[in-house]
């Protein structure tokens, strides 16, 4: 599939905007709870993506997988860490504060590769980690004196693992050995699955639960996991860190319309320097690269 740049821009925007239903659709849930969405949710993207990955890349994509080295397997423990961590958290808090913990993403990933691979990082990206990490710190200490800190802190899991994983590509990359992203998150996908079916036992998922949760596997994890790989053969990373930004504020008035759920002025006010930091690191590290 080659894609034209403005192509790739607005396939980059609905990859977003499928990432952004996750929060909307679990509020619609009838019966299920905690690690039974988990597995079902992973459950789904297994069998999605094993239709999908031979159409992307052929059927020869699974023998690559059983000769993988072992970074493409820590890879895929970081991503079934970062989709058990995300669903659950959505079970205990909300929308805006888990998309908001997330969106701390890159500076965590900025910092890892500071310490473990020597990458270094520029004063405007310290700046953006300092005002992105005061916008956090708001938030929490707002949730700790309203006694509902719990779900943010396990939504953090996801950017470490998010950081960690990125980390290990890239120090794998530097030596040789290519991890191919859909196939890990196959792999992650598949752990998951296994690790939360017996928490998720026994089953209270109705039917309507489990068609929302195949949902969310085939339309916001496998396919728009697949086609950000292809956004990413034409979009230079700064496009595509500004654009999944769009996440946030897709989940955010997703769950507002559709499922009523309001985000506090505490919220706001953080999710707002965390977002002001990212998207002026990104503009600022694109002009000076143009």
């Amino acid at each position: 599939m080659k894609l034209t740049h403005t192509q790739a821009v607005f396939l980059m925007v609905a990859v977003t905007l499928m990432w952004s239903i996750a929060g909307v659709v679990t509020r619609h849930l009838e019966q299920a709870q905690s690690f039974e969405v988990t597995f079902w949710r992973s459950f789904f993207t297994v069998l999605s993506l094993l239709v999908i990955l031979p159409f992307f890349q052929g059927r020869a994509v699974f023998a690559k997988i059983r000769r993988a080295g072992g970074a493409l397997w820590l890879s895929g423990i970081c991503w079934s860490v970062m989709f058990t961590a995300f669903m659950v958290a959505l079970t205990m808090t909300s929308v805006a504060n888990v998309l908001i913990t997330l969106a701390i993403g890159p500076f965590l990933t900025a910092l890892m590769a500071r310490v473990f691979i020597g990458h270094r990082i520029p004063l405007r990206t310290w700046v953006a980690i300092f005002v992105a990490g005061a916008g956090i710190a708001y938030m929490y200490g707002a949730q700790m004196e309203g006694g509902q800190i719990a779900g943010t802190l396990v939504a953090l899991c996801v950017p470490i693992a998010g950081g960690i994983n990125w980390t290990i590509t890239q120090r794998s990359n530097a030596h040789g050995e290519q991890v191919d992203l859909v196939p890990a998150v196959l792999v992650g996908a598949a752990i998951s699955s296994l690790a939360t079916l017996p928490l998720a036992m026994p089953f209270q998922a109705s039917a309507h639960d489990i068609g929302l949760l195949a949902l969310l596997g085939l339309v916001q994890l496998a396919i728009p996991c697949a086609l950000a790989v292809v956004c990413a053969r034409v979009l230079k990373a700064p496009e595509i860190s500004l654009l999944a930004l769009l996440e946030v504020i897709f989940g955010i008035v997703l769950a507002w319309v559709g499922a009523n759920e309001v985000p506090g002025p505490t919220v706001l006010a953080g999710g707002a320097l965390v977002i002001g930091a990212l998207v002026a690191n990104e503009v600022l590290g694109w002009r000076q690269r143009v």
